[in-house]
Protein backbone atom coordinates (compact mmCIF):
# COMPACT_ATOMS: atom_id res chain seq x y z
CA UNK A 1 0.00 0.00 0.00
CA UNK A 2 1.35 3.43 -0.92
CA UNK A 3 1.40 6.46 1.35
CA UNK A 4 -1.50 8.89 1.06
CA UNK A 5 -0.96 11.84 -1.25
CA UNK A 6 0.31 14.91 0.52
CA UNK A 7 -2.00 17.86 0.83
CA UNK A 8 -1.18 21.03 -1.07
CA UNK A 9 0.25 23.61 1.34
CA UNK A 10 -2.74 25.97 0.99
CA UNK A 11 -5.11 23.09 1.82
CA UNK A 12 -3.08 22.11 4.90
CA UNK A 13 -3.30 25.75 6.08
CA UNK A 14 -7.06 25.72 5.54
CA UNK A 15 -7.43 22.54 7.62
CA UNK A 16 -5.43 24.19 10.42
CA UNK A 17 -7.67 27.27 10.34
CA UNK A 18 -10.79 25.07 10.36
CA UNK A 19 -9.57 23.11 13.37
CA UNK A 20 -8.77 26.29 15.31
CA UNK A 21 -12.24 27.64 14.50
CA UNK A 22 -13.87 24.35 15.57
CA UNK A 23 -15.40 23.97 12.12
CA UNK A 24 -15.71 20.38 10.94
CA UNK A 25 -18.14 20.61 8.00
CA UNK A 26 -15.46 21.09 5.38
CA UNK A 27 -14.87 19.72 1.90
CA UNK A 28 -13.64 16.12 1.79
CA UNK A 29 -10.20 15.48 0.29
CA UNK A 30 -11.71 13.33 -2.47
CA UNK A 31 -14.00 16.17 -3.51
CA UNK A 32 -11.15 18.63 -3.08
CA UNK A 33 -8.94 16.76 -5.52
CA UNK A 34 -11.82 16.81 -8.02
CA UNK A 35 -12.18 20.58 -7.50
CA UNK A 36 -8.45 21.16 -8.02
CA UNK A 37 -8.54 19.10 -11.21
CA UNK A 38 -11.54 20.98 -12.60
CA UNK A 39 -10.10 24.37 -11.55
CA UNK A 40 -6.99 23.57 -13.58
CA UNK A 41 -9.18 23.51 -16.72
CA UNK A 42 -10.75 26.94 -16.12
CA UNK A 43 -9.90 30.54 -16.89
CA UNK A 44 -11.75 33.67 -15.85
CA UNK A 45 -13.72 33.79 -12.61
CA UNK A 46 -14.49 30.75 -10.45
CA UNK A 47 -16.93 31.04 -7.56
CA UNK A 48 -17.95 29.18 -4.44
CA UNK A 49 -21.14 29.68 -2.48
CA UNK A 50 -20.65 28.71 1.17
CA UNK A 51 -16.96 29.13 2.02
CA UNK A 52 -17.02 27.75 5.55
CA UNK A 53 -13.41 28.16 6.73
CA UNK A 54 -12.01 27.91 3.22
CA UNK A 55 -11.05 24.26 2.70
CA UNK A 56 -12.96 23.97 -0.59
CA UNK A 57 -11.59 27.35 -1.64
CA UNK A 58 -8.07 26.11 -0.86
CA UNK A 59 -8.61 23.04 -3.04
CA UNK A 60 -9.81 25.28 -5.88
CA UNK A 61 -6.78 27.53 -5.34
CA UNK A 62 -4.40 24.57 -5.46
CA UNK A 63 -5.47 23.88 -9.05
CA UNK A 64 -6.39 27.29 -10.44
CA UNK A 65 -4.48 28.67 -13.41
CA UNK A 66 -2.45 31.87 -13.24
CA UNK A 67 -4.68 34.83 -14.07
CA UNK A 68 -7.91 33.16 -12.97
CA UNK A 69 -9.80 34.56 -9.97
CA UNK A 70 -11.76 32.82 -7.20
CA UNK A 71 -14.66 34.63 -5.51
CA UNK A 72 -16.24 32.98 -2.50
CA UNK A 73 -19.00 34.08 -0.17
CA UNK A 74 -19.75 32.92 3.38
CA UNK A 75 -22.78 34.17 5.30
CA UNK A 76 -21.24 33.51 8.75
CA UNK A 77 -18.87 36.45 9.36
CA UNK A 78 -16.73 34.47 11.83
CA UNK A 79 -16.14 31.67 9.31
CA UNK A 80 -15.51 34.15 6.50
CA UNK A 81 -12.95 35.90 8.70
CA UNK A 82 -11.18 32.59 9.31
CA UNK A 83 -11.09 31.90 5.56
CA UNK A 84 -9.80 35.40 4.85
CA UNK A 85 -6.75 34.57 7.03
CA UNK A 86 -5.73 31.86 4.56
CA UNK A 87 -5.89 34.08 1.49
CA UNK A 88 -4.93 37.48 2.94
CA UNK A 89 -1.93 37.84 0.61
CA UNK A 90 -3.37 35.99 -2.37
CA UNK A 91 -4.48 38.28 -5.23
CA UNK A 92 -6.31 35.40 -6.95
CA UNK A 93 -8.79 34.78 -4.09
CA UNK A 94 -11.42 37.10 -2.62
CA UNK A 95 -13.42 35.93 0.41
CA UNK A 96 -16.58 37.88 1.14
CA UNK A 97 -18.54 37.83 4.40
CA UNK A 98 -21.87 37.90 2.60
CA UNK A 99 -24.80 35.89 1.33
CA UNK A 100 -24.01 34.07 -1.91
CA UNK A 101 -26.54 36.19 -3.77
CA UNK A 102 -24.06 39.11 -3.59
CA UNK A 103 -22.03 37.26 -6.23
CA UNK A 104 -24.92 37.20 -8.71
CA UNK A 105 -23.74 40.33 -10.53
CA UNK A 106 -20.07 39.23 -10.58
CA UNK A 107 -20.62 36.36 -13.01
CA UNK A 108 -20.96 34.58 -15.26
CA UNK A 109 -18.54 32.08 -13.75
CA UNK A 110 -16.39 29.49 -15.48
CA UNK A 111 -16.77 27.16 -12.48
CA UNK A 112 -19.25 27.34 -9.61
CA UNK A 113 -18.86 25.14 -6.52
CA UNK A 114 -21.99 24.65 -4.43
CA UNK A 115 -22.75 22.71 -1.29
CA UNK A 116 -25.87 20.61 -1.89
CA UNK A 117 -26.83 21.05 1.76
CA UNK A 118 -29.10 24.03 0.92
CA UNK A 119 -31.34 22.59 -1.82
CA UNK A 120 -33.68 25.55 -2.11
CA UNK A 121 -30.73 27.81 -2.89
CA UNK A 122 -28.79 25.57 -5.27
CA UNK A 123 -31.50 24.24 -7.53
CA UNK A 124 -30.92 24.65 -11.26
CA UNK A 125 -33.27 27.62 -11.65
CA UNK A 126 -31.50 29.62 -8.95
CA UNK A 127 -28.03 29.40 -10.45
CA UNK A 128 -28.18 28.30 -14.12
CA UNK A 129 -27.64 31.78 -15.52
CA UNK A 130 -24.62 32.36 -13.27
CA UNK A 131 -22.51 29.94 -15.32
CA UNK A 132 -21.08 30.82 -18.73
CA UNK A 133 -21.56 28.47 -21.70
CA UNK A 134 -19.06 25.65 -21.19
CA UNK A 135 -18.88 26.53 -17.49
CA UNK A 136 -19.01 23.86 -14.83
CA UNK A 137 -21.16 23.55 -11.72
CA UNK A 138 -20.00 21.18 -8.97
CA UNK A 139 -22.32 20.12 -6.15
CA UNK A 140 -20.97 17.91 -3.36
CA UNK A 141 -22.24 16.05 -0.32
CA UNK A 142 -24.51 13.57 -2.07
CA UNK A 143 -24.91 9.98 -0.95
CA UNK A 144 -24.32 7.75 -4.00
CA UNK A 145 -27.52 6.67 -5.73
CA UNK A 146 -27.77 3.80 -8.20
CA UNK A 147 -31.34 4.10 -9.45
CA UNK A 148 -33.59 6.46 -11.37
CA UNK A 149 -35.37 8.46 -10.30
CA UNK A 150 -32.83 9.13 -7.55
CA UNK A 151 -34.19 8.29 -4.12
CA UNK A 152 -32.70 9.48 -0.84
CA UNK A 153 -34.23 8.59 2.52
CA UNK A 154 -37.24 7.01 0.78
CA UNK A 155 -38.11 10.14 -1.24
CA UNK A 156 -37.27 11.26 -4.75
CA UNK A 157 -34.23 13.53 -4.53
CA UNK A 158 -35.58 16.47 -6.52
CA UNK A 159 -32.34 18.47 -6.26
CA UNK A 160 -30.28 15.67 -7.80
CA UNK A 161 -33.00 14.88 -10.34
CA UNK A 162 -33.20 18.53 -11.38
CA UNK A 163 -29.46 18.83 -12.02
CA UNK A 164 -29.18 15.49 -13.81
CA UNK A 165 -32.12 16.12 -16.13
CA UNK A 166 -31.99 19.85 -16.93
CA UNK A 167 -31.54 20.36 -20.69
CA UNK A 168 -29.31 23.42 -20.20
CA UNK A 169 -26.60 21.16 -18.74
CA UNK A 170 -24.81 17.95 -19.53
CA UNK A 171 -24.47 16.37 -16.09
CA UNK A 172 -23.11 13.32 -14.34
CA UNK A 173 -23.03 12.02 -10.80
CA UNK A 174 -19.60 10.74 -9.84
CA UNK A 175 -18.61 8.81 -6.76
CA UNK A 176 -15.68 10.45 -5.03
CA UNK A 177 -15.63 7.81 -2.26
CA UNK A 178 -17.68 4.75 -1.37
CA UNK A 179 -20.03 6.95 0.67
CA UNK A 180 -19.86 10.25 -1.23
CA UNK A 181 -20.85 11.54 -4.63
CA UNK A 182 -20.75 14.85 -6.48
CA UNK A 183 -22.64 16.17 -9.47
CA UNK A 184 -20.69 17.79 -12.27
CA UNK A 185 -22.84 19.81 -14.67
CA UNK A 186 -21.50 21.60 -17.74
CA UNK A 187 -23.54 24.45 -19.24
CA UNK A 188 -24.37 23.84 -22.89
Amino acid sequence: MSAPLELPEVVARAFDVSRRAGYVAFCRNETGRLLATLAATRTGVLAEFGTGCGVGTAWLRSGVRPGAMILTAELDAKLAGAAQEIFVDDPQVEVLAADWSTLRDKGPFSLLFLDSGSPTEVDVESVADLVEPGGIVVLDDFVPCAGWPPVTDGRVDTLREGWLSDERFTSVEVMVAADAAAIIATRR
